[in-house]
């Protein structure tokens, strides 16, 4: 029997009082069985990092870049990379998932609330995330020497309005799709332009004047700039802080207003 299923008959057994702590535990059972979310999400921005980092020229300071490397620029860019995969490609899988197969409907019968769900699954894959973030910047800093945050705290919460941006998002499009097929689909529609406004293909630091500006509005655009000025040892403008951590809030609140469980 699948594992949910199961998950909602030992939920209608379990005290209401600690009913959001076994979603919890439940769902990092599950999220450690899935290896290829594990891979996308953990494994694979390190390693876009290590390949990119074969490239000499990447290695080499320009001027244009303020005596910094083009690898160094990738380091932020591969800790987004890994939020975006989470939110937008492994996140509203699992929900739509859940939906469709009629777990969401059977969890309802039981004391868990909707909130210790989404909860959940917002904790796993921010734990994930957390990882790769740590992956990343190690190995950042032992293969190719690029130095660790300047700034620590500015990096953090950038990295926090960040993964918040991106997780919401997910969670939009778990709310508006019916199926898992048209969450991937939708997903993979977003997916793509985020990774550019993130920087994957062109570091946003690099980008045209008129182009810059449009991609900072962005959700990852605004992060991209944020973490890249932490990382260089300044706090993070406000403004890139302010449109990261607004657009979490107004996709926090469609989400609440367009999600069913059936």
């Amino acid at each position: 029997m699948p594992v949910p299923a199961a998950l909602s008959r030992a939920l209608s057994r379990t005290p209401s009082g600690t009913v959001s702590l076994a979603v919890l535990r439940a769902e990092v059972r599950l999220f450690r069985r899935e290896p290829g979310a594990i891979f996308w999400i953990i494994a694979f921005p390190t390693l876009l990092l290590v390949i990119l980092g074969l490239i000499p020229d990447f290695r080499r300071p320009g001027e244009d870049l303020g005596g910094l490397r083009v690898i160094d620029l990738y380091v932020p860019t591969v800790v987004l990379l890994s939020t975006i995969t989470a939110g937008l490609q492994s996140m509203p899988a699992v929900l739509t998932g859940y939906r469709e197969r009629g777990i969401l409907r059977r969890l309802s019968t039981t004391p868990a609330r909707p909130v210790s769900l989404l909860t959940a699954q917002i904790a796993v894959h921010f734990g994930a995330i957390l990882v790769a973030a740590a992956v990343a910047l190690v190995v950042g800093r032992t293969a190719y020497g690029v130095a660790f945050p300047q700034q620590p705290f500015g990096y953090a919460l950038a990295f926090g309005t960040a993964t918040l941006s991106a997780l919401a998002l997910g969670t939009v499009i778990s709310a508006v799709s019916p199926s898992t097929k048209i969450s991937n689909v939708l997903g993979s529609l977003v997916f793509f332009p985020a990774m550019f406004t993130a920087g994957v293909w062109v570091p946003v630091q690099v980008m045209s004047g008129t182009l810059r500006t449009v991609v900072e509005y962005t959700p990852l655009g605004s992060s991209a700039q944020a973490l890249h000025q932490a990382s260089a040892g300044g706090w993070p403008d406000w403004a890139h802080l302010g449109v990261s951590g607004l657009w979490a809030l107004l996709l926090v609140v469609a989400a609440a207003r367009w999600f069913r469980w059936e």
